[in-house]
């Protein structure tokens, strides 16, 4: 009777396992987050060039308010987080606003923009054309 059993729960653990690939995929997919502006990028880079210039605690805590969220962006690369890090570790008001204390934050600040682009091509607004025609010079053969 034990042999029955065990081939029974094997049986009812293959059900549930061929029941979870029968699921539909829109129950399982997970939601579609879109890449950062460059706008919000930008926000974020002027946040932090104020707070290495002014080396206030009002524009060091503006700089992490738009920053801190971007750090569990699901679709920021690492190497564009470590920038974003670098940045916010450096964003404290310091006694002495020192040309070293501006650079740690200017110098990641500046690179933002062009590390954290997103690798998706935007989608044009008209189809390329197909085929030959639409004048100008055609050296590859085609109509005559």
């Amino acid at each position: 009777m034990s042999v029955h059993r065990h081939w029974l729960e094997h049986l009812a653990s293959a059900y549930l396992v061929l029941a979870g690939f029968a699921m539909p995929r829109e129950s399982l997919a997970v939601p579609y987050v879109p890449f950062p502006s460059q706008q919000s990028l930008r926000e974020v880079q002027l946040a932090a060039l104020a707070c290495a210039r002014e080396n206030t605690a009002e524009s060091c805590s503006k700089a992490h308010q738009l920053g801190d969220p971007l750090m569990d962006h699901p679709r920021l690369p690492a190497n564009c987080k470590d920038l974003i890090w670098q940045m916010l570790d450096k964003a404290q008001p310091s006694a002495a606003n020192s040309f070293s204390r501006r650079e740690a934050i200017e110098d990641p600040a500046e690179r933002l923009l062009l590390v954290c682009r997103s690798a998706e091509k935007p989608e044009s607004a008209t189809p390329p054309a197909a085929g030959l025609g639409g004048g100008g010079i055609n050296f590859g053969g085609g109509q005559r």
